[in-house]
């Protein structure tokens, strides 16, 4: 009797409920699982928006996407973020590097070269060409320093028509077959400077404009190789006293 109560007993105790239910989250957990469902689909949605594969997509801070870069020949005047693709490609097909209004001055950080700004007063004619021998003066001392940076420049912008030596046998007469320049040792030895200035600023005869390949100031610099030339090769012509500098004129 006692044996059978004690079997009954082992069968009832190692049964367990089949159909259990498991244990459910709390609210807490439910909201954060689904802020991070909307979360990820907003994320997805405002990456896969647009049909342009070029596009960056959405913008936040358009500022710190367009920074204010100015490029050559791009205006700037309208841009796409603000206007309409159209209108901004018609301002990029008009160029932005544009001359400058007639009459003004280029700013000088530098005081001692506010002279090389100002308007050249002479004209391109023969009255000019004469009154710049007579009245330009070199705001450039001649230096070894000046006469070498000269130098520099000769052999860049006037070695090939001219010579070494400014004798007029550089490589264009020698190998082109063109008329060689005066020699600075002979017709050429006795011109002044402000006349040197005139004709590099000008051109003259078969001589082009340097203008725009030399500025004022590399222009007096080379002024200061052709007299070293003209002199022979020396800071000064025998019998002469070296040149000094002088308040630059307004050229």
């Amino acid at each position: 009797m006692q044996m059978k109560s004690m079997s009954k007993l082992s069968v009832v105790s190692c049964q367990l409920p089949v159909n259990a239910p498991a244990s459910q989250p709390d609210n807490g957990q439910r909201t954060t699982n689904n802020s991070f469902a909307v979360a990820g689909l907003v994320l997805f949605l405002m990456t896969s928006c647009g049909g342009d594969p070029n596009s960056p997509g959405m913008e936040y801070m358009p500022d710190m996407y367009r920074s204010p870069a100015v490029e050559a020949y791009v205006d700037y005047g309208q841009d796409p973020y603000y206007f309409t693709e159209d209108s901004a490609r018609v301002q990029r097909d008009r160029p932005s590097a544009k001359l400058p209004p007639a009459g003004t001055i280029a700013f000088a950080s530098d005081p001692a070269k506010v002279a090389y700004n100002m308007p050249y007063p002479y004209p391109d004619t023969n009255e000019g060409y004469e009154a710049a021998g007579l009245g330009l003066k070199s705001p450039i001392a001649m230096t070894e320093a000046t006469v070498e940076k000269g130098k520099v420049l000769y052999e860049k912008f006037c070695d090939h028509c001219h010579g070494a030596k400014g004798e007029g046998d550089g490589s264009v007469v020698n190998n082109g077959g063109f008329p060689p320049p005066g020699s600075y040792a002979g017709p050429l030895k006795d011109v002044p400077e402000g006349k040197i200035f005139h004709v590099i600023t000008y051109g003259k005869g078969m001589m082009g404009s340097h203008a725009s390949q030399v500025n004022k100031e590399e222009r007096w610099l080379l002024v200061q190789y052709v007299k070293y030339l003209q002199n022979g090769g020396k800071m000064t012509r025998d019998g002469a006293v070296a040149a000094t500098a002088v308040p630059p004129a307004a050229n």
